[in-house]
């Protein structure tokens, strides 16, 4: 492993045919994760003394918000790299990040709604919680909408970074928003610094939806980042003998 150089795969030429291999292990990953995930959070996972058969949302919802808030840590990063290297690469990773971002931010804030009406009676509370992820959403809208607004590719990583490291700042008021104010939203079951507060069965399926969903993303991700190398390398040379290949 040590004699591999890994800085090679920075170049967007010898990453294009990486993420190809890496793909189908990933996408096969998520399926394996999700399938077993789902039938042990639906199946297998007693019923809530409290909320019932309700609860059973949350399988989706934590996991979905997990990754809202990982994936946007994961995209500032890359921009990040980017514009302080200059590498294409690294604003091309963040680009392909944002709209699995968005989607699972727009999922948390659906399947919420779908929990909170049984539960608090209503879709929607300007909870903190709830607010700053809905903040999160819009973030992720608005690197998208920022990068689109500008034609030079370069520019546009450059002027997404700076949006997506400047909204950094909310995936802590996210994670402490039921800590620092009092809101309606619960605090949190799985915890890094205590036991967590439920059965281990449910705890067990909503990590292995966790993991189906990290799966997801990686090959999600890797496909939409070969579409923009395609798209923003159209006229190199290695693209081109590419397309008279695929001709």
């Amino acid at each position: 492993m040590s004699g591999i150089n890994w800085f090679r795969f920075s170049s967007p030429q010898s990453f294009y045919p990486l993420a190809a291999k890496m793909i189908p292990w990933f996408s096969a990953l998520a399926v394996v994760f999700g399938v077993i995930g789902l039938y042990i959070s639906f199946f297998v996972a007693p019923t809530d003394a409290q909320q019932g058969e309700a609860y059973r949302i949350i399988f989706v919802h934590v996991p979905a918000s997990w990754m809202s808030m990982f994936l946007y840590l994961v995209m500032a990063f890359w921009a990040a790299v980017g514009m302080a290297m200059n590498t294409r690469l690294a604003g091309m990773m963040a680009s392909a990040i944002a709209p699995t971002g968005a989607m699972f931010a727009f999922l948390s804030l659906w399947t919420g709604s779908l929990w909170g009406k049984p539960m608090w009676g209503t879709w929607w509370v300007w909870d903190a919680r709830l607010t700053s992820e809905l903040i999160l959403f819009f973030l992720y809208l608005g690197f998208i909408a920022l990068q689109s607004a500008i034609d030079d590719p370069r520019r546009a990583d450059r002027a997404g970074a700076l949006l997506a490291i400047v909204g950094v700042i909310n995936i802590p008021i996210i994670y402490f928003s039921v800590q620092w104010w009092n809101t309606l939203h619960q605090g949190a079951s799985v915890s890094l610094t205590r036991a967590p507060s439920m059965a281990k069965t449910m705890l067990l399926g909503m990590l292995l939806m966790a993991l189906a969903f990290w799966m997801y993303s990686i090959a999600v991700s890797l496909s939409r980042a070969r579409a923009i190398i395609l798209e923003r390398e159209r006229h190199t040379v290695w693209v081109e003998e590419l397309s008279e290949l695929n001709q």
